[in-house]
């Protein structure tokens, strides 16, 4: 359902009543020895309409439920803590945007070539300025915590404060 929210959908092609032209009938009904033909823009004709193309009213939305969504990213979440691909961190801040430092963090981590995805707690713009150019690394609220990215990375690295922030979003809500 992600995947089919983020298409694009922007495949359009004409139809016969969206081609310019052909307003006249080419030549008469009868006595021509010719075919009938009302139109120049008939999906017939050269430079006529497209019969069954795409067009761009398509919605590629699907719906899936909220508690669905809700099991789907606790269960990712738990298969990757009981295969230790989910690293908690005790601090994330740093003072300024540098990427060196963010850098040999995350090479002190076992996530070294491996692709990773950082949960922050809150929006702090010094770490995802200095993340932002380090290649299969990327950046999330853990509030915004989806499927897709948990599973398009293989390593979830998280503050401590955001694993409270996950089980607040997570299992609060699905009591309800």
């Amino acid at each position: 359902a992600q995947q089919a929210r983020r298409r694009q959908g922007s495949a359009h092609t004409k139809g016969r009543g969206d081609v310019s032209g052909g307003g006249k009938k080419p030549w008469r009904q009868k006595h021509t020895g010719r075919a009938r033909h009302g139109s120049i823009r008939s999906p017939l004709w050269r430079g006529g309409g497209v019969t069954f193309g795409p067009t761009k009213d398509r919605v590629y939305t699907k719906n899936l439920n909220t508690k669905m969504r809700r099991k789907a990213l606790c269960m990712v979440l738990s298969e990757k803590a009981r295969n230790n691909l989910v690293l908690l961190v005790d601090d994330l801040k740093i003072e300024g945007p540098k990427t060196k430092t963010i850098k040999a963090m995350l090479s002190k981590l076992p996530c070294k070539e491996e692709t990773s995805l950082l949960a922050l707690p809150a929006m702090d713009k010094n770490v995802i300025l200095s993340t932002k150019n380090i290649p299969k690394t990327d950046t999330i609220q853990a509030k915004d915590l989806n499927v897709l990215d948990t599973l398009s990375t293989r390593y979830i690295i998280m503050p401590k404060e955001s694993v409270k922030i996950v089980e607040k979003t997570l299992i609060n809500k699905s009591k309800t």
